[in-house]
Order: structure tokens, then sequence, then C-alpha cells
């Protein structure tokens, strides 16, 4: 799918970190972008010449109210990317009491059962549209993994069990969602600059940064938003999790 000032494009989690890059290199490429975020996006908006919709991905009325504002100003939207999430850690026992049980739910809430939510309203929205492609496509879901859905570390049970869904959930939704010509694929970052991982200080970012095999660093939010470009852009791009890591296997800990 080429991108073109008559496209539109929703992102969630937009207001920072991989979800603002991506939203500013979708503009920059020419989308209209919605941002979707419990935080404050309207400085992101503002800048691309966007539209920031304040959502909460574990509402439903709230999200459908957010994507009908967005359709409103920019007409349906035909890409969707899921940024939205978050990442808590606790082990499972620790210091004689166990993981709290509303934790880890609210972290499937918000990075699985949001990611589908989000998916699952903009999948029905693409689905009456009419094509944009000569192959019938008619728009694309990407989604956010991590690598700990494969490398999940020590505190990260519900961190790794939400992001494993991601990857688990991108190939059936890709099937479902053949018939109507949208696609749907996973990003799974490695160690990213983003505003959850800055927290942790400059000796620990080092150390997370020597980790990485090549190149030896922290990836860039605008090394994700590349490759969710270049997924948008790839018709063949369908059903898959591309690990985006630098060659990183995470430790235990």
């Amino acid at each position: 799918m080429k991108l073109s000032t008559s496209l539109a494009a929703v992102v969630t989690g937009g207001a920072s970190g991989l979800g603002a890059a991506t939203a500013r290199r979708l503009a920059a490429e020419g989308a209209k972008v919605a941002v979707l975020d419990m935080g404050d996006g309207a400085a992101v908006a503002q800048e691309i010449g966007g539209t920031f919709v304040k959502v909460d991905v574990t509402d439903e009325a709230s999200l459908e109210e957010g994507f009908a504002k967005a359709r409103e100003a920019h007409g349906q939207e035909r890409i969707l990317v899921n940024c939205a999430g978050i990442a808590p850690v606790a082990k499972t026992v620790s210091r004689g009491a166990r993981h709290a049980f509303d934790t880890f739910a609210k972290v499937i809430d918000v990075n699985l059962v949001g990611t589908f939510r989000a998916s699952a309203i903009a999948a029905l929205g693409m689905s009456s549209a009419e094509p944009v492609t000569d192959d019938g496509e008619r728009g694309i879901i990407v989604m956010t993994a991590s690598v700990a859905a494969f490398d999940g570390q020590i505190g990260q049970a519900a961190y790794a069990a939400s992001k494993g869904g991601v990857a688990g959930l991108t190939l059936p939704l890709a099937r479902d969602l053949s018939q109507y010509g949208i696609r749907v694929a996973t990003i799974a970052p490695g160690i990213f600059e983003t505003p959850m991982l800055m927290g942790l200080g400059e000796k620990v970012i080092a150390s997370l940064g020597e980790q990485v095999p090549f190149p030896k660093r922290l990836g860039r939010p605008e090394e994700y938003a590349e490759l969710a470009i270049a997924i948008i852009q790839s018709p063949m791009l369908n059903g898959e999790v591309i690990r985006l890591d630098g060659a990183i296997r995470m430790a235990p800990r």
C-alpha cells in the first residue's frame, strides 16, 4: 500500500515513544494521522497536522468514540498501528507475597485485549471500504509485541504473556481478515529508547545497550517507525512477526 494524502491512519499510544515516532513518520509520508492515547498527545498531533483523541484501550466505548472522532476528521482509516502498552515488573512470588492478580489482568487487558479491541474496530471499518490497490487491499494493521514474547525475563510474567498473546494473534487475525483484503503484521522490538526505559538511569541504559550484539546500542523509536512504514508498503508482508532487536536474546535478568 503506497502512502498518500488520501490515506488516513490511526496510532494508539501515539503520544510518546514508538507511537509518536510512527505518527510523525506516517505524517511525513503524507498520511492523515489520528493520535489515540491515554496521555496528552495534543502536541504530537499539532506538530504533524493530525488529530488527537484521548482514549482508554481497555474501555470499548472510549475506543469506539475515539475511532469515530478520528474518522470524522480524516475519513476511514486504512492504517492502524497499535503501540499502546504498559510494562510493570513483578515476580510470581516475591518476599512472601504472590503476584497481584489485578496487575496481571491489567497488563493483559491493555497490551493484548486492548490491541485486539482496536484492531477489530479498525477491521470492521476497513472491511466495507473500497480497495485502495489493484490487489484489492483495503487496509493494514500493525501490532506491537516484544522480544519478551519469546525471551521473557524474571519479573515479566504478565508482560511476556501479553506480548506472547499479540504474537500468537498475528496469524489468525491475518487469516480472519484476508477475505476483506486487510493485512496484519507484528513488530517485536528489543530494547528501545522509550519513556518506560529511559527512567532507569544512564548506567542501566548503557549496560542494556552493551547486551545488543549489533549495533551495540538501544533501538531508536524512529527505527521502529521505519519498519512500520516498510511493512505498510510491502504487499506480501502478512501474518508475520518481525523481531527488531539487533540479534539480542534476553538473559533471565
